[in-house]
């Protein structure tokens, strides 16, 4: 197994279309998190990947199993045990109402796991790239430690290890702030994957970077990535996304890479009737480790993550259900939505 990625993997229960939670007397049932959203994003691009994560002994975690199993994403690694899967709950905005996320996922499997509870010698044989986030530290303390532990034994076997800062308030709830803990973990990590938010409340690092704007200014995104890589000095790079927020239906959709020698821009997507947001930093991340492994280019390693991303906000989900030659289309420049026959 080529590529491993380890967090928390959720039930989804979201509201149908653009209904508010409860206008009708039901909910749709999908899966999603963070980590295994990438791991399906690259096992559709037919890369040899796994996911971990510690789920429960139940028939809802035998359901979401069998789900990541038919993308293809080796499950082997995952560890039984505990009560409960988590959930989180969707009600998808429309226009000027932001799409809201309601969590309930305390004593879930992976937040009650502790360091010790993972065989890292056996989960890590065979594997080249790791990649963890900031949701699983921000669970809980016992996730928090679990999470460090895994990234200090990645870089132990040389493993490269990818991080999404990825910063959520409504989780740090056990007495650390985010930076308390993703400061340490952050030097154990060779590409950082963020946004300003992410970079500003999980480093304490910020610079003026006006987010509400919805127009963003991309040379301070090099002075901001610069003060990243200069605080650690092990990072390889940094990808930080841009996102100008419109509405909950219409963004701008950009990215930079900074690797310390160069900094990269990719094309800008305006992005119209979006049908689902969540899971695009996710397919990003995916998008950029497929890319960086399989490009000669980090210019093109970038523009596959980008394009791959704006390709997500047009699907229902967490997981992003395309392919390499549908993000290399719309790389292309083949944007226009025509049928294909």
């Amino acid at each position: 197994m080529k590529y491993l990625t380890f967090g928390e993997i959720m039930l989804s229960l979201k509201s149908p279309g653009h209904e508010r939670f409860f206008q009708s007397p039901m909910l749709e049932a999908t899966f999603g998190g963070g980590e295994a959203n990438v791991a399906v994003s690259l096992a559709n691009y037919g890369e040899d990947v796994g996911f971990l994560s510690v789920l429960p002994k139940n028939a809802i975690g035998d359901e979401c199993i069998k789900e990541l199993r038919r993308f293809g994403v080796d499950t082997s690694r995952v560890v039984r045990g505990g009560e409960r899967l988590g959930i989180y709950f969707l009600e998808t905005g429309a226009n000027q109402r932001p799409s809201k996320v309601v969590y309930d996922r305390a004593y879930s499997a992976i937040a009650m796991a502790k360091p010790g509870d993972i065989d890292w010698e056996k989960t890590f044989a065979g594997v080249e790239w790791f990649h963890i986030t900031g949701i699983t530290p921000a669970i809980s303390e016992s996730a928090m430690e679990l999470s460090l532990e895994s990234v200090k034994e990645a870089k132990k076997r040389g493993i490269t290890v990818s991080c999404d800062l990825n910063y959520r308030k409504n989780l740090w709830k056990y007495g650390k702030k985010a930076s308390e803990v993703m400061r340490e973990l952050a030097r154990y990590v060779d590409v950082a994957i963020a946004n300003e938010e992410d970079v500003q409340k999980s480093l304490e690092i910020t610079t003026d970077v006006n987010v509400e704007s919805g127009e963003l200014d991309r040379s301070k995104y090099k002075a901001l990535g610069d003060k990243v890589l200069a605080a650690y000095p092990d990072m390889k790079m940094i990808a930080i996304t841009l996102r100008e927020s419109k509405s909950a239906d219409w963004n701008g959709w950009a990215a930079c890479l900074n690797d310390r020698e160069h900094f990269y821009e990719s094309k800008r997507y305006e992005i119209r009737d979006i049908i689902d947001r969540v899971g695009g930093g996710d397919s990003f991340a995916g998008g950029l480790i497929y890319g960086l492994n399989n490009y000669e280019s980090r210019q093109q390693a970038l523009e596959f993550a980008v394009a791959a991303s704006c390709l997500k906000h047009s699907i229902d989900g967490d997981f992003n259900r395309v392919d390499v030659d549908e993000v290399e289309k719309l790389m292309g420049g083949d944007g226009t939505g025509r049928v294909q026959r």
